[in-house]
């Protein structure tokens, strides 16, 4: 699983004997891939499965960092909810809005269906390429990181985490955002510098974020971003549905499976 490292300690203790390696997951940056290519061992992953799933709760962080929901949780069970107010836990909604995704793969592009159902009216997209059909499925406009950092109301983080992309979302990165936008990072928690998350939210350069992966996880209780009153934190939950965990559980045995009898995996990385 994405908690279990995959290194050269535990490939050595795993001996001549290891002959498939399977995580139940569609990322792999917690398996060193340099090692498993030494050993020309087949690792197989999930892919594709968790699309639909980790889209639906992306969609769900974005509306409830933009309409306040924590805050407005948190008013009802302290009992500040009194008379109706005119300003009061007034959020943004979506209509004629601009959605920024970085890495438009299949969930960017999910999330991106999902929240023009809302009335987004640009998509903008960044990442290592160009991606013609998607872009025009969404009619989506392929731009520099930069550009959208700055147009976007709302950025959303579906890309893969890399050595390009660690920790790209820092102080410097926020500060070109408005000032109204959302964040909203349900890829890896290394994409972003944690604290300069909490100091960009502390500081009023972004408006709220919501996060489903940090560093570390789990979240310590003490972490400053649990108490920011605009900032939604979930457990890495983005493939949590009974029907999406059933399926990765069964491409990971089956994987396993097929590495055990020299066949070739159904879902491999290598």
């Amino acid at each position: 699983m994405l908690t279990d490292k995959v290194d050269d300690e535990l490939l050595d203790t795993a001996g001549q004997q290891l002959k498939v390696v399977s995580t139940m997951s569609v990322g792999y940056d917690h398996v060193d891939m340099e090692a498993i290519k030494k050993r020309k061992l087949p690792l197989g992953y999930t892919p594709d499965v968790l699309t639909d799933a980790t889209a639906d709760l992306t969609a769900l962080l974005t509306l409830a960092a933009a309409r306040r929901i924590k805050e407005s949780i948190d008013a009802v069970r302290n009992g500040e909810w009194r008379e109706w107010r005119p300003n009061w836990l007034c959020g943004s909604q979506f209509t004629q809005k601009t959605l920024g995704v970085v890495g438009l793969g299949r969930i960017g592009e999910a999330v991106a269906h999902r929240l023009k159902a809302f009335g987004i009216s640009q998509v903008l997209y960044s990442g290592r390429s160009e991606k013609p059909e998607a872009s025009k499925r969404l009619q989506a406009q392929f731009v520099p990181f930069d550009e959208l950092l700055a147009k976007s109301d709302y950025v959303i983080v579906c890309c893969a985490l890399t050595k390009e992309t660690k920790e790209m979302f820092n102080y410097d990165a926020f500060k070109k955002m408005k000032r109204s936008a959302v964040f909203v990072n349900s890829a890896r928690g290394g994409i972003v510098q944690q604290d300069d998350l909490v100091r960009a939210l502390e500081d009023d350069l972004i408006a709220a974020a919501g996060l489903d992966v940090t560093t570390p996880e789990p979240l310590p209780p003490t972490s400053k971003l649990l108490q920011l009153p605009n900032c939604i934190v979930v457990p890495h939950i983005g493939s949590a549905t009974l029907e999406t965990r059933d399926q990765m559980g069964l491409m990971a045995v089956r994987n396993l499976e097929a590495g055990i009898q020299d066949k070739a995996l159904p879902t491999s990385v290598l």
